[in-house]
């Protein structure tokens, strides 16, 4: 039996290509969402107005992804890729012109540069995107790596997203609170080009031919039937939709940076970055111990741990406990994360991975960004500190209903 070899997937030349553009694609849209959520903030001084970041972008997301999974089975996903991310360049642009006064000044007369409706639009072409990036990277990445090597690729490329999930927010609440929104928008635009350039040196992979006489709808309630029909996948990837969906105090931490901790800016970018810290010590810790055995009890036993981090979240006055929290429930979301992906990319055949890594993203991608809104519309009508009290007690509910009703993911080995 060969040794286990951490750096497994990286000594592979077109993986690590796509998790450099992956990286950077990370860092400019989490740059680009410290950005437009305190201008949004700033603005309104309305956490509901926060939470209706996550609806701007999750409508688009959602609306599309199950076309852009049919189109990432259909077309060249190296393509489908570099389309996406030109579309958010064109959105970063739109951002720059918004944040310099000398520029927007001569479009005073514009109804979509008054108020916050431009912000909202980028963030809603953001979403647009995501609908065809997603599955398109998803289906792309099993494609350049052998079947053993899952595992492995699928913690670094976690890690390597969750280190940009790090720089990102760190980097944008630095720069905002440093040299203003404007450089800070110049900034992602110039690292979404980088991406874009980046996405032209993957190498092109093959796509599965259609079956005759099927159309597109066919095609789509094939990839979905084919979902549903995979008790491991259901169990696995709603656990972490109900998790997410009522777990989270993300798109709260503009509030609870300013109204609790009051620490501004650049607070919020170390707030918005201690969730990623945790992941990538995870990260690090798994290349080397791999969640092989009893993964299913351990994705639970760490759902159920973020749970309580959220709690202890609400609960917490202090900045450094507030940081310590969100690090640890970085650490065991990022158990349930690798453990999902590699189920996914498992147990699926390459001829349908764009459309069910496409429900994937419906149920967990998405459901960030519609959690958003459920946190932003809790806040407002439970309070801010109570809104996440109760969004990590129904984790916890769903953490228990979970093991008992799928008795196959707590026997799961990957």
């Amino acid at each position: 039996m060969k040794p286990h070899d951490p750096f497994g997937s990286l000594r592979i030349k077109d993986f690590r290509l796509f998790l450099s553009a992956k990286f950077l694609f990370t860092v400019a849209t989490q740059m680009q969402a410290i950005i437009a959520s305190w201008l949004i903030y700033e603005k309104t001084k309305d956490p509901f107005s926060l939470g209706l970041i996550g609806l701007a972008e999750a409508i688009p997301a959602l609306s599309l992804a199950l076309p852009g999974g049919l189109i990432a089975d259909r077309f060249s996903r190296k393509k489908i890729m570099l389309l996406s991310t030109l579309l958010i360049v064109i959105g970063s642009v739109v951002l720059c012109i918004y944040t310099n006064p000398e520029i927007s000044k001569h479009f005073t007369n514009v109804e979509f540069f008054k108020g916050t409706a431009t912000l909202y639009s980028i963030i809603f072409i953001v979403g647009i995107a995501r609908g065809f990036y997603v599955p398109a990277q998803a289906a792309y990445w099993a494609q350049i790596l052998p079947k053993e090597k899952y595992v492995n690729a699928s913690i670094w490329n976690s890690s390597l997203w969750q280190i940009g999930v790090v720089v990102g927010p760190a980097l944008g609440g630095i720069l905002f609170a440093q040299t203003g929104a404007f450089f800070s928008s110049v900034l992602v635009m110039i690292i979404m080009m980088s991406v874009s350039l980046l996405i032209t040196f993957f190498t092109p992979t093959s796509v599965s031919s259609r079956p005759i006489n099927e159309s597109v709808g066919e095609s789509i309630k094939n990839g979905i039937s084919y979902f549903f029909k995979h008790p491991i996948l259901l169990s696995a990837v709603s656990l972490d939709l109900f998790a997410v969906l009522f777990g989270g105090a993300v798109a709260l931490l503009p509030a609870f940076a300013d109204t609790v901790l009051h620490v501004g800016p650049e607070g919020l970018g170390y707030l918005r970055s201690a969730p990623a810290v945790g992941a990538v010590i995870m990260s690090l810790i798994m290349a080397f111990y791999p969640p092989h055995h009893n993964a299913g009890k351990k994705m639970l036993l760490c759902v159920a741990g973020f749970g309580f981090c959220m709690i202890g979240f609400a609960l917490s006055q202090s900045f450094i406990l507030s940081f310590t929290i969100l690090l640890l429930s970085g650490m065991f979301d990022n158990v349930s994360v690798v453990i999902r992906s590699t189920i996914l990319q498992s147990h699926t055949p390459d001829e349908m991975r764009g459309r069910v890594s496409a429900v994937n993203s419906i149920f967990v991608g998405s459901s960030n960004e519609l959690g958003a809104f459920e946190s932003g519309l809790a806040a407002r009508f439970m309070g801010l500190v109570p809104s996440v009290i109760f969004g990590g007690i129904t984790t916890l509910v769903v953490v228990i209903i979970t093991q008992k009703m799928a008795p196959a993911l707590k026997k799961l080995t990957i």
